[in-house]
């Protein structure tokens, strides 16, 4: 049964088809010598980002949650390479505005979505140490800091919060007495997707103005062309990961177009309401479907996809 509720099924076919298809061109690209070996490491992570999107793309079409887990190892995999290779190539000051939760707000949900996936599929030990690895930031968060600890004890935990909107609602629903907890989680789930707009803050450092990201490179990507990029969905992983970190109530959360309540239940019945009708055309008029039904023709169309992806990306 689909999950999402901005697009059919036929949007998710078609996206988690050329996911499939990008990382398989990835790979193949890899094994050349790159043209440009200063774009390698940025090169590989875009295909750490696309295991990821897949992940979040087939959560949303309605396929079984324990299929999701598969793509954890050679996301990894791929993610060390591009740590390691980047070492020669940015200096200290660009590893810093890459990784830093503080200033790189991306980075911030990419790691708290990751870590929320790892604790609901539960991946081994070994995946998630190697996680913690490529994350780092150990001490930097308090919330995302301590939601790793519930798996990792011995996490040194952080005194602030890096991002206190939307995060600051999600950190008092944990600290909440027991009979508040499920209501605040609520209020976090109902305000996060709209609270990722923010302000910079007044004492931003000037070396990393630029980087300011106001909102989420996704934000209102169900409104993007083909031509621009594929919607995963709109998931509020974190308060998944506070509830299973943290044992939280999460039943008024239950049903809310942005809580993935099944990844906590693997085994359904399914959290998500049923679809009685299309998505609203307003927001699919923009959409380009495809009609190939070839092999060729869908290596051809895929192909053409992928190469303005791969264009733009170069810049």
């Amino acid at each position: 049964m689909m999950r999402d509720s901005l697009k059919d099924k036929q949007w998710f076919d078609k996206w988690v088809k050329f996911d499939e298809y990008a990382i398989g061109e990835y790979i193949k690209d890899l094994k050349s010598p790159s043209g440009n070996p200063d774009y390698r490491p940025q090169f590989i992570f875009e295909l750490v980002k696309t295991y990821w999107y897949l992940m979040l793309s087939r959560y949303s079409r309605g396929d079984a949650i324990h299929e999701l887990a598969q793509y954890f190892p050679p996301m990894l995999d791929a993610w060390e390479e591009s740590e390691r290779l980047s070492k020669d190539i940015w200096d200290k000051q660009t590893q810093y505005t890459r990784n830093a939760w503080e200033v790189n707000f991306d980075q911030y949900i990419n790691c708290f979505w990751l870590v929320g996936l790892a604790l609901a599929l539960e991946i081994p030990n070994d995946q998630w140490q190697r996680l913690l690895v490529l994350i780092d930031n150990e001490g930097e968060d308090e919330l995302l800091d301590r939601v790793i600890a519930s798996r990792s004890p011995s996490r040194k935990i952080g005194s602030k919060l890096c991002h206190a909107k939307p995060y600051q609602r999600l950190l008092d629903a944990i600290n909440a007495p027991k009979d508040q907890q499920a209501k605040k989680l609520k209020t976090f789930v109902q305000k996060w997707y709209f609270e990722l707009v923010r302000q910079p803050k007044k004492d931003q450092p000037k070396e990393v103005e630029a980087f300011f990201s106001k909102r989420p490179y996704w934000y209102k990507f169900h409104l993007n062309s083909i031509e621009h990029g594929g919607y995963f969905g709109y998931w509020c992983i974190e308060a998944v990961a506070a509830v299973k970190a943290f044992e939280l109530d999460d039943s008024l959360c239950l049903g809310h177009p942005n809580y993935p309540g099944d990844l906590l239940r693997p085994n359904g019945p399914s959290t998500h309401p049923e679809q009685v009708k299309q998505p609203d055309s307003d927001l699919t008029a923009r959409e380009e479907h495809a009609s190939e039904t070839s092999e060729k023709n869908t290596g051809h169309f895929w192909s053409r996809i992928f190469n303005k992806v791969k264009t733009r990306l170069n810049g």
